[in-house]
């Protein structure tokens, strides 16, 4: 088989357009968002907090009145006996503004462990309001989104969790 220039030429042209097009695809805030929540959410699957906290920017402020150290503390405690976790997010939908975008959606947590599982279905898997994750655009670059605040009204923290 004889591959003409021309053919050579567009063969060529087409796959250049293909590599271009895609970091546009890849880089449009509401997958960039989605994204980073999946990344963010396996990150606390796997405990690994210095992934977690890179996600995490510096003002993060939530309705629970814990800045970006004190969720990580509470992340931390609050995962350190559950076995295997899970989470899963429902339904999420992603609305982006020019530099903020808003992540919601239905999360479920899971476990290995059959008593943790008692507590988690107790605590958040009952909630019937979604959570909301509030993400902050930092830079002209186009994957340089942080967690600025979550939120869900209907999710208490005890005051003796404090």
């Amino acid at each position: 088989m004889v591959i003409s220039f021309r053919g050579g030429f567009y063969g060529g042209l087409a796959i250049a357009l293909c590599l271009g097009l895609y970091p546009i695809w890849l880089w449009q805030p509401e997958r960039q968002v989605k994204r980073h929540t999946e990344n963010f959410f396996h990150a606390i699957e796997h405990k690994n907090w210095e992934a977690a906290a890179d996600f995490i920017a510096t003002d993060y402020q939530d309705q629970w009145g814990d800045d970006r150290i004190r969720v990580l503390e509470r992340l931390r405690e609050g995962l350190r006996y559950v076995r295997s976790p899970r989470i899963i997010a429902s339904n999420p939908n992603v609305q982006v503004e020019t530099q903020r975008a808003f992540w919601s959606g239905k999360i479920t947590l899971y476990s290995s462990d059959g008593d943790v599982m008692e507590v988690l279905d107790q605590r958040v898997n009952s909630l019937q309001s979604p959570f909301e994750l509030e993400w902050h655009h930092l830079s002209g670059k186009p994957w340089d989104w942080k967690l600025a605040r979550v939120s869900n009204p209907a999710f208490q923290i005890p005051a003796d969790a404090y």
